[in-house]
């Protein structure tokens, strides 16, 4: 018993471990967006819905000795996958098809591997059962579940921070063989047991579908009582079969499908409204899926901690509250209506998740069947889940123009109350689902208010926002925002369109080093990030502005509804796909001055960040050229990484900190302007700047191989 379960909790560790590390090795390579991370989820869901596939086919078609040898061969074969390192050649060379691009990666890079992990659970439980023939077989999937969050919990505290790429892919590896040892040995320990006790051909006969061997009767009337009483005391009776020993019908099955997608898609489009629409902060995704993880523990423990009625009616409540949270008016009628705080937001949001994935997982795991038809269980609850991932991470960016796939999801858990619940539970059901419905159309119209335009791709949600075209009245603006951070603001009266606005005016650090590069040649700018196209106004004739941009929808929306590139004197040059792969094919280009500017939403794509980028942009630095580091940020203090980087390198930081006055178009921001020229360093700390010095710095500096954003959190 104690190799089944070493074996379980291992592979559930290593599951959820490998993908934070695999992620973090490809998420520079996409513009360190976080839909990297969501497409990563579908390929994990995706693949584990193929191991529970194929342990249910095994389980099913092969007898026990067949199991053992396929299993045996697989996951020698799948040591060939290591070390779990993803190559260099598989760098994208453009940013079209950026999900396609990921998935092939992620197959070709850890497929076989996770998909043998992917097979645990299901398979080693299937064995457990033959051998000891328990009930208590679903506490496997509890501790497989505690073992995964523990590596979910783990790993942003204690080995990002702590270990290199490098070492945490070789460690992995090793857990791995290690994994794969004890999964060998259960697979044949069952083989033996078997035999020996001549048990063997009662499980290979109920295997082929042929009537076992009977059991004493008393003792199986025993373990039938015991295991619908356990079955009928959390899930009250709506018309499925109660027998937990008979084959579950197409609607049970169904409803577990249901009840897994629905799990998977509130995981998701709670992760994406709080990282997106609430606040970027850094590991805040760790929270919704260790809470999803926590209540799969709960429900599948077995020792009743799902209570029907009370979780069915706290999920009517927080499908509400959740609904209302969205549009938030703070003071009833006539005040303008805002998205939560934060301080509100993810508590709010955290219990909410919990509740509600307490109730689909409770309704789930209250349906389960015997162990005898568990593998097929397992393989519906994977499906959903891989549907819910698909439905949130593939489907709702192509066909939604902004995230209504939480509102559409809290909207059909009000209605699944109504349907599962029953007396005055229905009823309570039936009024959150017309309360859900009316907010949601409520939220509906709140966000189309005022947009002129709202767009979702892979890379996230854009509106732009204000004054209609024609309007020039004095005070009307536009703005692009990007979740909740703004990225741009030009107003639309001809005497202010070529006003530098947000964080881009005179006195900010971007503006003050480009005033101080102007000489009397024509200048050459790179900008990382294009926003609005704010910088372009600051081009003359003769300039070159070279604009690196990761999404072609801001290339597009900058053209069409703001005049700042249209309006620039200077020669522009889009330059479309992340900014630091563009940079390295590139030549030498000379650029008197580098903006980088490329944080999406608050979130910090990192691979800009380090010292392998520095490096890139030096060399496409001018003898007296400079790099200077947008770092205005609400959660994290960026100024002595740059810092560090720059000394480092031998180069010299100065820092420009802008406080405009509050009734400025212009607001606070944190520039750090990075240059190899001591001289020209001077000219910058005359302008206003400075001086950086990160001599008491003791951490190591950031590279492509290692960083810490813990250390960085204000």
């Amino acid at each position: 018993m104690l190799l089944h379960a070493a074996t379980i909790a291992l592979s559930a560790f290593l599951l959820f471990l490998v993908q934070p590390i695999v992620a973090r090795q490809i998420l520079p390579w996409f513009g360190g967006s976080a839909a990297v991370w969501t497409t990563c989820m579908v390929f994990f869901q995706l693949a584990l819905l193929a191991g529970y596939f194929y342990s249910d086919v095994v389980i099913r078609k092969l007898a026990p000795r067949g199991q053992a040898i396929v299993h045996t061969v697989l996951l020698l074969a799948s040591l060939a996958f290591l070390p779990i390192t993803v190559s260099e050649a598989m760098k994208p060379t453009d940013a079209s098809q950026p999900v396609g691009r990921i998935l092939l990666l992620l197959t070709l890079t850890i497929g076989l591997p996770y998909l043998m992990l992917a097979t645990t659970g299901p398979l080693v439980q299937a064995w457990f059962t033959r051998q000891y023939r328990s009930a208590r077989v679903y506490r496997l999937y509890a501790l497989s579940n505690l073992a995964s969050m523990i590596a979910l919990l783990g790993y942003p505290p204690l080995i990002e921070p702590n270990a290199s790429g490098r070492l945490q892919s070789v460690g992995w590896s090793v857990g791995y063989a290690a994994f794969a040892l004890l999964a060998i040995a259960a697979a044949w320990s069952g083989v033996r047991r078997g035999a020996a006790a001549g048990e063997l051909a009662a499980a290979d006969a109920h295997a082929e579908g042929i009537a076992a061997p009977p059991r004493p009767a008393a003792a199986e009337a025993k373990g039938a009582a015991a295991m619908q009483a356990a079955h009928d005391a959390v899930a009250a009776p709506i018309g499925l079969a109660r027998d937990p020993a008979a084959p579950p019908s197409t609607l049970e099955q169904g409803l577990w499908l249901l009840l897994a997608a629905l799990g998977s898609t509130l995981l998701l489009a709670v992760t994406t409204h709080i990282t997106q629409n609430v606040a970027s902060i850094p590991f805040l995704w760790v929270l919704p899926l260790s809470i999803y993880l926590i209540t799969f523990i709960l429900c599948f423990d077995g020792t009743g901690w799902y209570w029907r009625p009370q979780y069915m009616a706290l999920a009517a409540i927080a499908s509400v509250a959740m609904l209302g949270g969205l549009s938030f008016r703070p003071a009833g009628f006539g005040v303008e209506r805002a998205i939560l705080h934060i301080e509100h937001a993810v508590p709010v949001y955290a219990f909410g998740l919990f509740v509600l994935c307490m109730f689909v997982h409770g309704e789930l795991v209250a349906r389960k069947p015997a162990p005898a038809h568990l593998t097929r269980f397992y393989l519906m609850v994977s499906l959903g889940g891989a549907i819910g991932g698909l439905a949130v991470g593939l489907g709702a960016p192509t066909v939604f123009d902004y995230y209504w796939e939480l509102p559409l999801a809290l909207t059909i858990v009000a209605l699944l109350v109504a349907v599962l619940a029953r007396g005055g539970l229905r009823a309570a059901g039936a009024a959150a689902t017309i309360a859900s419905a009316l907010l949601f159309a409520d939220y509906l119209h709140w966000i189309r208010g005022d947009v002129l335009e709202l767009s979702r791709n892979f890379y996230g949600t854009l509106r732009v926002t204000g004054a209609a075209d024609g309007d020039v009245s004095p005070g009307a603006s536009r703005r692009l925002l990007h979740g909740v951070i703004l990225h741009g603001e030009q107003y639309t009266a001809p005497e202010a369109r070529a006003v530098g606005t947000t964080y881009y005016g005179p006195g900010s650090g971007v503006g003050r080093t480009i005033e101080a590069s102007r000489s009397a040649e024509p200048m050459r700018v790179g900008v990382i990030g294009l926003g609005v196209g704010t910088l372009a106004t600051y081009g003359r004739e003769g300039d070159v502005y070279r604009l690196y941009e990761l999404n072609p929808v801001v290339l597009d929306v900058a053209n069409r509804h703001f005049t700042y590139l249209k309006d620039s004197r200077a020669k522009l040059e889009p330059a479309l796909g992340d900014a630091r792969l563009v940079l390295e094919r590139e030549a030498p280009q000379r650029f008197d001055v580098i903006a980088v500017d490329a944080f999406s939403s608050d979130s910090i794509p990192v691979h800009l960040l380090t010292r392998e980028a520095l490096a890139v942009y030096r060399r496409h630095l001018a003898e007296r050229g400079t790099v200077v580091f947008h770092i205005t940020n609400r959660y994290l203090d960026l100024s002595g990484v740059v810092a560090q980087l720059a000394a480092e390198a031998g180069m010299h930081a100065v820092r420009f900190y802008d406080e405009p006055p509050t009734e400025a178009v212009q607001y606070r921001s944190d520039w750090i302007a990075v240059t190899p020229d001591a001289e020209f360093a001077k000219v910058l700390w005359a302008a206003g700047g400075e001086p950086m010095d990160a001599s008491g710095r003791t951490r190591p500096p950031w590279t492509d191989d290692h960083h810490n954003l813990f250390e960085v959190l204000k």
